[in-house]
């Protein structure tokens, strides 16, 4: 059976993204990262935080509390 993931968090911070990254997993959330930055103009493009779709309430409620601090 294949994963389902839901996209949880979009960002063109790198750094913001792995504290985001970092946090779910410490709490157990399992965090799928793709980077759709261009490599040479980094101001083009995303990075986007997946996280599995049955977890995606609880990846919310973390990234919410998280982003209140």
């Amino acid at each position: 059976m294949t994963e389902k993931w839901y996209l949880l968090y979009s960002t063109r911070n790198l750094p913001e993204a792995s504290i985001i990254k970092g946090m779910l997993e410490e709490n157990n959330v399992p965090v799928m990262i793709l980077n759709k930055q261009d490599s040479s103009y980094l101001n083009f493009g995303d990075i986007e935080l997946y996280v599995p779709t049955h977890l995606k309430d609880i990846a919310r409620q973390l990234l919410e509390q998280g982003l209140s601090n």
